[in-house]
């Protein structure tokens, strides 16, 4: 670790300012795509279809630009696909699918926004291919031919398989091919689509014949698309096919305890092929618990739920598959009530001596049939008779129910009437519910006490509203909201309670309104409901806007802070208070405004803190906060840079780092960027200040050089403006080291004016190298009468590559110097029919007595050196100017331009190149090429993305 700090400590870190306006840009999108592709490919509109096998790894790519840096956003035919994969890949560059199904096909999205314009959006629709295995089933059609006494035989075999695409079916018996017209006795129906089933297609054999009973095959193939194999399946029919038949060896239905085991029996009676058994529920799914084994489905400790309609399905692919089914019943006993209803024949709700009461109790009962009552008067027996009349079923209610019938109610009626429910076996535990008749017992009467309607409490409080009920016996009471159709507070339509009280904690806003009571028809008289509404009026603080704020301001400037009512109850407001901090500001009431504002004329730096705004009321208060701050906005990394990374040494390269300054002007002039960089896995950050001379305009690139970055370490940089304030936000970002790449080619313009010279490289076997140098720092002492005085835009301080031809350098040496590999950027993406055309164009200097020879070349792919033909070549004093040379090129497989100096018989032979361009398009107009007729050297490609050079950086932020 001492010795990766001693290599940071040693990091040159030169400060670059570039003032380039408009280097803010929209986004521009670009899908690529990797993973296991079958087929990429172009439909009309520019259309990109990606096709690929179902099962294997999708992945697509967003290549984005703008700046700055865009927010990335994946989704599918219009709609989100975080419901289907992970959200961390439906906001990343790259869209992960691993192991694709069928459904995931469809139309998908890159959507990138950074503020700028309009989002960009592009699409890329995948199909996803697949073919399932195919199934044979057999029909046969028995009819009755016209005046004939014998039964025509005729069978169709049906072949079905799902696939995408389309498939194409084949027939064999045995090893003979089955098409239409081969055989009198066959015929093959064209396939059909049906939803349930997919493709299908049809075997007809009509009056089976000897040679009929045979093997049939039927092949489904997709023509080898994205390699899936063809798929086949034998079908073997003799004149023993039938279709299955079964037989259930149980009761239907089957009525069991809770805690039983049951065992369902299904047995085969026929069928050739065997057939196989298989269960199902009505419910949907069997039972977590349920085994099956040969046809035979146990389903142990079988509970309630557990009931309802099991099917067996017998299929060997002959006819339809047969199904046969039973129904489990699982006894059970709930719910019991009971009600008093008074005599029905008066208007009267209470029970008076001589009339007629009715006691009626009721139970959910599983099965019905087996629910028997009894009653009881005082733990005795109870008989049916003339005045007590019991009856187990009253068309005018709902099963499950007993009525006893007292007539004529006499003083020596009053008593305890038990009902008694049970299910016959005794399995069961029976319930028993107790009526108590006497002269007390009255009808319900509700109230709400007094003072508990209207009930005021505040929010977040827990609160109980009351009804009294009195009667006996007492009613459950049931609440509901009395003015608007909505839920009580657990989520229900209707609540009940036993004691009157309906309990609401932690009450919100939204829960004021009307609340209903009302006395329930069960466990109670059988009379209309009493009823009674209390109102809750929930008190809170007053809402506020903005509830937090960042205010970002210089000293010296006006800073103004606003706090808006939005609601209150009470909605009278009673005054505000503003502060800083604990320090009392400003205070007033509201008139009839409903916001209220503070403003600082000049901000000193005692001014900086937290302001807040209580706006307030009798339950509380409400509060905006505003944090006043001095801090600069966050620098935004620039990503879209030609050839940021760099190789100074076989161990070593760099990175150029630009950036710009969001809102530069929003805050005190930036005096400096602390930058501090470590090595990922290592904690100590390596710091420095870069200082900023005068005002950073918005749109402004700032660039800084990182040296003696080890290969092949990974880093983590971050950046922080310091105004007066103090520091601002701070951006990190990852910069890492690649291996080369060829990256594709649209523009390419180098003027070596930064030490990278554009990733040019000195060829290893040529006899000296190219030299960087500008005017002010050449030194002409000895070679006066050669060379240029200015680079090619007459520039002292400008830089140009030369070869130096003083001492040791001798007549024929050779510098050569070699651009970085580019990819030609195709219109169809899988061949070149028409090559492109590049205009690759150099300023040259030729000045001095001893000039030799300045050859370009085109080297592609699969040459070497030696092999290439030059394109361009010129030798001999050409005056002391800089002149241009454009050649247009046809490249079809990647490629690299070379400039080759020759060294002249003499010292005053120094040559020069400079501003060296490749662009997409024929040259317009070039100079006259001193290579008459020479060949153009051509190159292939993948997609064409933007210009990279040699190396590449993968930059993520964190």
């Amino acid at each position: 670790m001492d010795g990766i700090i001693s290599v940071l400590g040693v990091l040159t870190l030169v400060l670059e300012g570039i003032s380039c306006q408009g280097v803010y840009a929209p986004p521009t999108v670009r899908i690529v795509h990797s993973g296991h592709a079958c087929n990429v490919e172009e439909e009309r509109y520019s259309e990109r279809v990606y096709t690929i096998r179902e099962g294997e790894t999708l992945e697509l790519t967003c290549l984005v630009t703008g700046h700055p840096r865009p927010q990335i956003r994946w989704t599918k035919t219009a709609g989100s696909v975080s419901d289907r994969f992970q959200d961390s890949s439906v906001f990343n560059e790259t869209l992960h699918i691993a192991k694709i199904q069928r459904h995931q096909g469809g139309r998908y999205y890159c959507k990138a926004e950074n503020g700028l314009g309009s989002p960009a959006i592009k699409s890329m629709r995948v199909d996803v291919y697949y073919l399932d295995e195919p199934v044979v089933t057999v029909h046969q059609s028995i009819g009755e031919a016209k005046e004939q006494f014998y039964y025509e035989r005729t069978v169709f075999l049906r072949c079905v398989a799902n696939s995408n695409p389309p498939i194409r079916y084949s027939w064999y018996r045995g090893r003979d091919v089955l098409s239409q017209g081969s055989d009198k006795g066959v015929e093959i129906y064209e396939p059909f689509f049906t939803q349930l089933q997919g493709e299908t297609k049809i075997l007809k054999l009509k009056n089976l014949r000897p040679k009929d009973y045979a093997n049939y095959s039927c092949i489904a193939s997709v023509r080898n698309v994205c390699g899936i194999a063809d798929r086949r399946v034998v079908f073997r029919l003799t004149n023993k096919t039938a279709p299955a038949s079964i037989k259930l060896l149980v009761e239907d239905p089957i009525v069991v305890n809770p805690g039983q085991t049951v065992s369902l029996v299904c047995i085969s009676t026929g069928g050739e092929p065997a057939p196989s058994l298989a269960w199902t529920s009505g419910s949907g799914s069997l039972p977590e618990k349920s085994l099956m084994k040969e046809g035979v489905l146990t389903l142990p400790a079988i509970a309630s739920e557990d009931a309802g309609v099991y099917s067996c399905i017998a299929s060997n692919n002959v006819g339809n598959p047969a199904k046969k089914s039973t129904t489990i019943i699982v006894r059970a006993l709930k719910k019991g009530r009971f009600w008093i209803t008074p005599d029905p024949y008066h208007n009267d709700d209470n029970i008076q001596i001589g009339r007629e009461v009715k006691i009626s109790c009721q139970v959910e009962a599983t099965p019905p049939e087996e629910l028997q009552f009894s009653w009881l008067k005082n733990g005795r027996a109870l008989r049916s008779s003339e005045r007590m009349v019991i009856t187990q079923t009253d068309p005018d209610i709902s099963p499950g129910t007993t009525n006893l019938d007292i007539i004529d109610l006499k003083f020596t009626d009053f008593g305890t009437y038990t009902c008694v429910a049970a299910l016959r076996g005794g399995a069961i535990p029976e319930i028993s519910i107790d009526v108590n008749i006497s002269s007390t017992t009255v009808p319900p009467n509700l109230t709400v006490p007094r003072g508990k309607s209207p009930m005021a409490v505040r929010e977040g409080e827990t609160v109980e509203l009351e009804c009294l009920v009195s009667g006996k016996p007492k009613p459950i009471i049931l609440w509901s909201r009395a003015d608007k159709e909505a839920p009580m507070p657990d989520g229900s339509m209707q609540m009940e309670s036993y004691d009157g009280v309906l309990r609401i904690v932690n009450v919100s806003r939204e829960m004021s309104g009307s609340y209903r009571c009302q006395t329930s028809q069960y466990n109670g008289f059988n009379v209309k409901p009493r009823e009674a509404v209390i109102e809750l009026i929930v008190h809170y603080p007053p809402a506020v806007e903005p509830v937090w704020q960042e205010v970002r301001q210089g000293l010296g400037r006006q800073v103004s802070m606003n706090c808006r009512v939005l609601r209150a109850h009470p909605s009278r407001v009673l005054r505000y208070e503003w502060r800083l901090g604990s320090r009392l500001l400003h205070a007033g009431t509201f008139d009839s405004r409903d916001d209220t504002d503070y403003i600082v004329r000049s901000l000193a730096r005692e001014g900086y803190g937290e302001y807040t705004c209580d706006v307030i009321n009798e339950v509380g208060p409400g509060r905006c906060t505003f944090l006043v701050t001095g801090k600069a906005y966050p620098p935004e990394f620039y990503y879209d840079t030609y050839s940021p990374l760099w190789q100074n040494r076989p161990r070593v390269y760099g990175y150029k780092l630009q950036w710009t300054q969001m809102n530069p002007s929003g805050v005190d002039r930036i005096m400096a960027y602390r930058l501090g960089i470590r090595q990922t896995g290592q904690q100590r950050w390596w710091e420095q200040e870069i200082p900023v001379e005068g005002n950073i305009q918005k749109g402004e690139l700032i660039a800084h050089n990182l040296t003696e970055l080890i290969r092949p370490e990974v880093y983590v940089v971050r950046l922080t403006p310091i105004t007066r304030f103090g520091e601002g936000d701070s951006s990190t970002r990852v910069v890492t080291y690649s291996a080369p790449i060829n990256p594709p080619l649209r523009e390419f313009h180098c003027s070596f004016e930064e030490d990278p010279i554009c990733m040019f490289t000195q060829d290893k076997n040529d006899d000296f190298d190219w030299t960087r140098h500008s005017a002010a720092t050449r030194d002409t002492k000895y070679t006066p009468n050669t060379g240029p005085s200015g680079d090619r835009s007459g520039s002292k301080q400008g830089f140009f590559m030369y070869i130096e031809t003083s001492r040791p350098r001798k007549d024929g040496d050779t510098a050569r110097l070699l651009s970085p590999k580019f990819n030609v950027a195709p219109k169809n993406p899988y061949s070149i029919t028409s090559p492109p055309a590049y205009c690759f164009s150099f300023y040259y200097h030729m000045y001095g007595k001893h000039i030799g020879t300045l050859n370009a070349f085109v080297k592609q792919k699969g040459q070497s050196t030696s092999d290439a033909s030059p394109v361009w070549s010129l030798s001999g004093n050409q005056g002391d100017r800089w002149r241009q040379a454009k050649i247009s090129i046809h490249p079809t497989a990647s490629f690299q331009v070379i400039f080759e100096g020759i060294r002249g018989p003499g010292i005053e032979g120094d040559i020069a190149i400079d501003d060296v361009t490749l662009e997409e398009g024929e040259c317009p107009d070039p100079p006259s090429n001193p290579i008459r007729g020479a060949a153009a050297h051509s190159v292939s490609s993948i997609w064409p993305l933007r210009v990279m050079l040699f190396f590449t950086v993968i930059i993520g932020q964190r």
